[in-house]
């Protein structure tokens, strides 16, 4: 009965350890989005994660919420300095979140500041 027991919690054990692992580093979707950047902030009770916002439109169904990641430096950084802009964001989707890591399933990567329509014309 003692191995038994070992067995089935060295296995649970395992189970998890390979959930953790398959959401962190395996991918559902990569893409891109544009849109005006009208949020980004460090919000959680007991554990602050990095999280924004996208408007690609006037109305809330056109608004994408995203995650950055604590590590990602640089792309904090950009989006911090681009606040209020017409940005082009790469992301990746993941099959689920943990708390620690952010609110959404969407982890920005990459973040490119886009020209205005209006001076697309002129050149």
């Amino acid at each position: 009965m003692k191995r038994f027991l070992t067995y089935a919690g060295v296995s649970i054990l395992i189970v998890f350890i390979l959930y953790i692992v398959f959401i962190y580093f395996v991918t559902f979707s990569e893409g891109y989005r544009a849109g005006e950047l009208i949020k980004i902030s460090k919000r959680g009770l007991l554990v602050k994660t990095w999280e924004g916002r996208l408007s690609q439109g006037v109305s809330e169904e056109q608004q994408f919420n995203f995650s950055v990641q604590k590590s990602d430096a640089k792309v904090l950084q950009d989006l911090k300095d681009f606040q209020g802009k017409r940005v082009k964001v790469t992301y990746i989707e993941r099959f689920g979140t943990f708390f620690w890591l952010g609110d959404t399933k969407y982890y920005v990567k990459e973040v490119e500041l886009l020209k205005d329509n209006k001076d697309l014309n002129n050149d």
